[in-house]
């Protein structure tokens, strides 16, 4: 038996393992040991060693010391993301050192500046066993950190021993983490077997290595889609592939789920990053869709002429939307009627007809008057405005190719699995693309509320937009891997990665499949805890398709669907016909229906709404309908009157607390009594800002129920522009932040007895969910078809697995910690 005496590699504070924010090294799975706060730029040798793995991005390397024994020190948290950027090696594989030798030098204030955490571990990876670990200290280098000693018997040679009677089983995989085989996931692979009687050996390129030993498979050096051969022998030998096929991927058989397999790009520089606007994976090839600018004559003709071409047009487009209106329905059907606004809309006629009274022509007349107003909408600066903007663009190219002779909206042939690259795609373009080989859309500009975007996401096309001009510099043809759960576009991707994303694709297709014929079934976790989940709608012929799809109802109606882009706001007996529609539709499902939702960001052209420098910041949603009380109390009104068609219940958008709740209810409970309704439906409210969740205790006392919106909670709390394509990457409600606000929420409405949802893109997040539910969240809200995912994973589940797992990420320190946690919690769990 070996004692070592280890020794400060550098001089720092000293940490409990537990406290250090990764849960592969906080939780012991990498090994025993502690962490320091390094206050130095270089590490030394902590005692007398060969170095044994000095892995390629230079944050990590292993010291073999006396006995056998295995050091592995790390410079930071999640620094492999570096690539080897501000680490200088002074040693190399295979050297012999002294104790206070030079290892390493690094960037401390580029660690801090880049990687999550500059907390080091300290960690005996084999071999042995730490005698005395001191408390949190401050140390200097070279002082005296704890003593290891080396076993008589090794644990490989335990396992050995009892495999006596043998089975042998083995498998090839792929190695599928991004940044390969590394500290992390090769702890994650060695904790994966503890409790099992086999002999794992991993076998790649004629070498081989312990499966029991992180260093032995850090020392294969494989990298991400690296193939290799697993060999098991011992009574538990199939086990032990079953639990590797939960973390590798099999190349037999895609048994791992797919949310679980990494689609790691060819290089990080040849992602492009843009804002998600419908999640999802594709692979496809490239399809430009470029729109030539169409030529219109320079000179006019006598004015009666130019205008009775212009008048001709606007019919032409006029009835070519009413043919592509016939077959539509939902989203696009409600776009298309606000084209047909637009297209007749007064002021912009009559600038054309002007324009054209001054000596231009029909063509260029209309083109003046599109662009005056496509100005004045992008002039205020705000994302909605822009997106609406792109309206009008759509209706100036349909009415000047009607006046070439061309069709207005002409049908647009595509190649099999198409991923559409465009500017900014037109909702009159999506409309004739066909779907059936459509994969994905990616746009160099719009934004995740324009009216393509809608379009997208009621077909389930996976969207990114905001991704720059670079897209449009992609070749047509060219095979790319549509990444819009991470937000990432790869552009050249390796025919493994298209390969892997296909599996990914196949696999997550044939577990809809069974979640559709399921998803008429209660949502009930493996524990017997009922999960509510509601459809997201904007329409109501969205209704029927969602009860279809298995939605408990609808958590979400966007009225706004009513009130935008027309010349008048609806009356109560629109309303009430709309509504009551939409309850029949969801075949006895409640219907949660936000009152309007509007602001400086949703202009209605009928109400005078001054532009805002801030408009998420100004007056929108419950403050806006709080200035117009008529507006709010006909909008009450039709909802009560609706209700006697089937379950009805209201919810008030954007609330701050409770006094401003109490004076929409005050207008609310005239209505009921205006009516003499005997049993008025309850009224609920969003929270979706912070200072709403932090008084959620008060508002869960007087409102019916609490919906969480977590789109903009997540802006407000993050201070982040939901809206910007630089921060697209990093506005995640996954933050800690924003969780420990949905927790605070939870625990109100359960002390009150209220339920608590969350309609917003977080209920649809499969790595969300198990959080979501452990928070104490049990209803949720989505897309419609993303309802009998959601069922189906919620039925896998244990509330109190949950619980556990909710309770361990509010500590940790980001986004990524908290999903690179859960993911690895729910190994074996297929969403």
């Amino acid at each position: 038996m070996s004692r070592v005496q280890l020794r400060a590699p550098c001089a720092g504070w000293l940490l409990p393992l537990s406290e250090v924010a990764d849960a592969v090294f906080s939780t012991g799975l990498a090994g025993p040991g502690l962490a320091i706060e390094p206050l130095d730029d270089a590490l030394y040798a902590p005692a007398d060693g060969t170095v044994i793995l000095m892995g390629a991005a230079r944050h990590a390397l292993t010291l073999r010391v006396a006995g056998g024994m295995d050091v592995l020190m790390h410079v930071g948290i999640d620094t492999v993301n570096l690539h080897g950027s501000g680490f200088e090696c002074c040693v190399q594989d295979g050297q012999e050192v002294r104790q206070g030798d030079c290892l390493l030098r690094f960037d401390l204030d580029l660690i801090a500046r880049e990687a999550p955490s500059t907390a080091t571990p300290i960690l005996l990876v084999s071999g042995g066993q730490i005698i005395d670990l001191p408390t949190p200290r401050p140390v200097q280098r070279g002082d005296a950190l704890f003593a290891i000693e080396s076993e008589p018997e090794t644990a490989e040679k335990s396992v050995a021993a009892n495999a006596i009677v043998a089975t042998t089983a083995r498998q090839c995989f792929r190695i599928p983490f991004e940044h390969g085989l590394h500290a992390r996931p090769a702890a994650q692979l060695v904790s994966s077997l503890k409790s099992l009687q086999a002999d794992v050996r991993v076998i790649h390129r004629g070498r081989d290595a312990n499966a029991r030993s992180a260093i032995a498979l850090m020392s294969l050096g494989l990298v991400c889609q690296d193939e290799v051969e697993v060999l098991a022998e011992g009574p538990d030998a199939e086990a032990a592939l079953q639990q590797l096929r939960h973390q590798l991927v099999p190349l037999a058989a895609l048994t791992t789920p797919a949310e679980t397999l990494p689609v790691a790009p060819a290089a990080q520089t040849d992602a492009l990053l843009g804002i998600i606007a419908v999640r999802g994976l594709a692979v496809g090839v490239a399809y430009r869709l470029v729109e030539p600018e169409l030529e219109v004559p320079a000179r006019a003709g006598a004015i009666t002429t130019e205008l009775a071409v212009l008048a001709h047009s606007l019919a032409t487009v006029a009835a070519a939307q009413t043919r592509t209106r016939a077959r539509a329905n939902g989203a696009l059907a409600a776009i298309l009627d606000a084209h047909a606004v637009l297209l007749t809309d007064p002021e912009l006629q009559s600038r054309a007809e002007a324009e054209i009274r001054a000596g231009a022509s029909a063509g260029a007349g209309w083109r003046l008057a599109v662009r005056h107003h496509v100005a004045l909408l992008q002039g205020s600066h705000h994302a909605l405005h822009a997106e609406r903007a792109a309206d009008l663009v759509d209706l100036e190219r349909q009415v000047l190719r009607a006046m070439l002779g061309q069709d207005p909206m002409p049908d647009r042939p595509l190649p099999e699995q198409a991923i559409v690259i465009a500017d900014e795609l037109l909702p009159s373009q999506f409309a004739q693309l066909d779907l059936g080989r459509l994969a994905a859309l990616a746009m160099a500009r719009g934004g995740p509320s324009s009216h393509v975007a809608l379009l997208a996401a009621a077909r389930g096309v996976p969207t990114l937009m905001g991704l720059g001009s670079a897209v449009l510099q992609i070749e047509p043809g060219q095979a790319l891997i549509l990444d819009a759960d991470r937000g990432a576009l790869h552009r050249t991707p390796t025919d493994a990665e298209c390969a892997l994303a296909r599996a990914r694709l196949e696999a997550q297709r044939e577990r809809d499949a069974v979640a559709l014929r399921e998803a008429a079934k209660p949502a009930l976790t493996q524990d017997g805890v009922p999960v509510r989940v509601h459809a997201n709608l904007g329409a109501a012929d969205e209704a029927a398709p969602a009860a279809a799809h298995g939605a408990d109802g609808c958590g979400l109606l966007r009225t706004e669907f009513l009130f935008l882009d027309r010349r008048a706001a609806p009356d109560e007996a629109e309303q009430t016909q709309e509504y009551t529609r939409i309850v029949q539709g969801l075949n006895g499902g409640m219907l949660t229906l936000r009152t309007l939702d509007v602001g400086g960001d949703k202009p209605l052209p009928y109400l005078p709404i001054a532009a805002e420098e801030n408009p998420a910041l100004g007056i929108r949603g419950l403050r806006f309908s709080l200035r117009h009380p008529d507006l709010l109390a006909v909008q009450f009104r039709a909802a009560l009157k609706a209700a006697a068609a089937g379950p009805l219940r209201v919810m008030l958008p954007m609330v701050n607390d409770l006094s401003e709740f109490r004076t929409a209810k005050a207008c609310f409970d005239a209505c009921v009594a205006e009516l003499n309704i005997a049993a008025p439906v309850s009224l609920g409210v969003m929270i979706e800002t912070p200072a709403a969740a932090m008084l959620a205790e008060q508002l869960a006392t007087e409102a019916a129920f609490l919906s969480i919106g977590s789109n903009d909670l997540s802006q407000y709390v993050l201070a982040m522009d939901r809206g910007h394509a630089a921060l697209a990457g990093a506005l995640d409600a996954m933050h800690p932040a924003v969780l420990r606000m949905i927790s605070m929420v939870a625990k109100a409405g359960l002390a009150a007895g209220r339920s608590v949802s969350v309609c917003g893109g977080l209920a649809g997040d499969p790595e969300a969910v198990p959080v979501l539910l452990g928070l104490g969240v049990a209803e949720l809200s989505v897309v419609p078809r993303q309802v009998p995912r959601i069922k189906q994973q919620a039925r896998q589940l244990r509330l109190a697995e949950c619980q556990q797992l909710a309770a361990d990420v509010l500590s940790l320190p980001s986004a990524d910690a908290v999903r690179r946690a859960v993911r690895h919690t729910l190994q074996g769990v297929s969403p």
